[in-house]
């Protein structure tokens, strides 16, 4: 892997995929729901939605181009459900879920249990319809050919249903022994999506995994400590998670850009789920996950400081999420340049190059997604424009004339 940020992704001024819906288009999203308004009727509208978002990020100067998951309910999509042996299951029971991860203490807290969860029923495997393939198509028609290599694609996290479910829990037994061969079969049906995008154009690949920083979480590893019914530890669980990212990308890594996006999630009113900084796994993962680039939300000390970043090899690019997109208020361009510089300063100590050196792997960014879920975030869309523009001014004074 080389870094190539100068001209092609990651670029300078970056976002992270979701971007905030218009409300009719919710309205609409609701209505089809309810079984109130045709598919049809629902697509119109999110084809018309699409072209104006990709027309804000275009007059904004982004090269980096996604449809705002405009078509997804939550930022992981269909992409699991889509997939033969996995199956919706509305209402799951509570007793099923690892009461101690953050996004399900949360849940548990305000008494709101997951209204609906996939679990794995029968061996997975891919049946070559893929609708993050449709999208992406999509998002091509409306841009020139030589742009369709900055269309920025992003799927779920592989471990994402796995780890919220106690051990032995994410499928049955007549589907799997052990969770290895899960991985396994898991791996192949990531393969066989990331080919068939391959095979589109796409070049731009983005995973979202906010159960990567529950590993950062004191809680979190208090809570697994105490769960009598985990057999592996959390940096053996770690070691299994990252040996099962390695064998979904592995065959693609070199054709096309993957990045990785570590947040700690988005709930009602923009909270977020867990906190605890990258130091406890920094070194694995960076130097054990063969991603490209690492999108990394920095936007406030629940996610600590930037000296992980000293273990940032050579090859590997980072996008500094120093923007919030869970509120309004629009942070200081001076201030934030200086924490972009000062991740550089860190990231230079650990290869012993120069700042300027280090600032050529690098870009910023805001520290998640505007719409992790249908509903947004706690700022409206012209808020959401103002934090794009202040990202991309950011990006002109630290890197002047590169995308």
């Amino acid at each position: 892997m080389t870094s190539k940020l100068h001209r092609n992704p990651p670029f300078r001024a970056e976002h992270l995929g979701s971007l905030l819906r218009p409300k009719d288009l919710i309205e609409k999203r609701t209505a089809f729901e309810k079984k109130q308004l045709s598919l049809e009727d629902l697509t119109k509208r999110e084809d018309e939605a699409i072209k104006e978002i990709v027309q804000v990020q275009l007059d904004t100067g982004l090269r980096s181009i996604s449809d705002g998951e405009y078509r997804r309910h939550q930022f992981w999509g269909t992409f699991f459900p889509t997939l033969q042996g996995m199956e919706i299951y509305q209402n799951p029971s509570i007793e099923l879920f690892r009461s101690y991860l953050p996004d399900i203490a949360a849940f548990t807290e305000v008494q709101h249990n997951p209204e609906e969860s996939v679990f794995c029923t029968g061996k997975i495997k891919h049946t070559g319809k893929s609708d993050n393939l449709r999208q992406y198509e999509y998002v091509k028609s409306l841009l020139p050919k030589e742009r369709w290599g900055d269309v920025k694609i992003t799927l779920p996290a592989p471990e994402w249903y796995h780890m919220r479910y106690k051990e032995g829990k994410a499928y049955t037994k007549d589907a799997y022994s052990n969770d290895q061969e899960y991985y396994d079969d898991l791996a192949v049906a990531y393969q066989t999506e990331l080919e068939l995008l391959y095979q589109a154009g796409l070049r731009n690949v983005q995973i979202d995994d906010p159960n990567m920083a529950y590993f950062c979480s004191e809680s979190m590893i208090a809570g697994w400590k105490e769960d009598k019914t985990n057999s592996l530890t959390v940096e053996q669980q770690l070691d299994a998670y990252i040996a099962l990212y390695n064998k979904c990308i592995e065959k693609h890594v070199d054709k096309m850009h993957i990045g990785l996006h570590i947040c700690r999630g988005n709930f009602v009113g923009s909270r977020h789920f867990s906190e605890g900084g990258y130091d406890r796994i920094a070194v694995k993962l960076f130097q054990s996950l063969n991603v490209s680039t690492y999108y990394l939300e920095y936007d406030t000390p629940r996610a600590g400081g930037f000296e992980p970043l000293a273990h940032l090899p050579a090859n590997k690019n980072v996008i500094c999420g120093v923007v919030t997109s869970k509120f309004p208020k629009i942070e200081d361009k001076k201030e934030m340049i200086d924490r972009v510089t000062k991740a550089a300063d860190m990231v230079a100590k650990g290869t012993g190059e120069t700042r300027e050196k280090a600032l050529e792997r690098m870009g910023v960014s805001p520290q998640c997604g505007f719409a992790s879920h249908v509903l947004g975030n706690a700022l409206e869309i012209e808020d959401m424009k103002k934090k794009l523009k202040l990202v991309r001014e950011i990006a002109d004074e630290i890197w002047p004339g590169q995308p």
